[in-house]
């Protein structure tokens, strides 16, 4: 038994010698005519341009990443007419939203006083008369009319100086 599975053994080790012994001469033929292909040109790198520093010199301008804060007033915008709005007022709920998110839906008289309907972004409602307060710039109702709302707002500007700006709120319709 043992000489029959060397015996075996054998043959099967001789016929994986003998398919070794190809020839490559097709590969070999293929390498020789890849050489004679035309070869492709690739173009030259381009010239570094000499480093030029840039300098910087807006250190003196105001950040326009960064909140800007209400200044105290200035002596010369007190008595320019203007007061700056009151840091300790107390806020009504309505500032707590820009004036582009409020919409009027519509009005109610009540007492031959007429009140306006503002509806909030999350769907609240709110009833407000000339004298409230709308918007976060601190905008006072002047005027309702069935047709909108008038308001001044207090804006300050890049100075520190505060000026006031019409806005208006007009009525939603549907």
């Amino acid at each position: 038994m043992m000489r029959i599975s060397l015996a075996v053994l054998l043959s099967v080790s001789a016929l994986g010698l003998a398919g070794c012994g190809e020839s490559y001469s097709d590969l070999q033929q293929f390498v020789k005519d890849s050489d004679n292909l035309p070869r492709g040109r690739i173009p030259p790198l381009p010239e570094a341009q000499p480093y030029e520093p840039f300098a910087y010199n807006a250190y003196d301008l105001t950040d326009p990443f960064k909140p800007r804060q209400i200044q105290p007033p200035k002596a010369s915008a007190v008595a320019g007419g203007i007061r700056p709005p009151d840091p300790n007022r107390r806020k009504e709920p309505l500032e707590a939203y820009p004036l582009e998110n409020l919409k009027m839906v519509g009005t109610l008289a009540q007492k031959k006083e007429i009140f306006a309907l503002v509806k909030t972004p999350d769907n609240r409602l709110f009833r407000v008369k000339s004298g409230n307060f709308l918007g976060q710039n601190f905008g006072r109702i002047t005027e309702i009319s069935e047709s909108g709302i008038k308001l001044k707002e207090l804006v300050q500007d890049s100075g520190g100086e505060w000026k006031e700006e019409d806005r208006s709120l007009l009525l939603q319709e549907g």
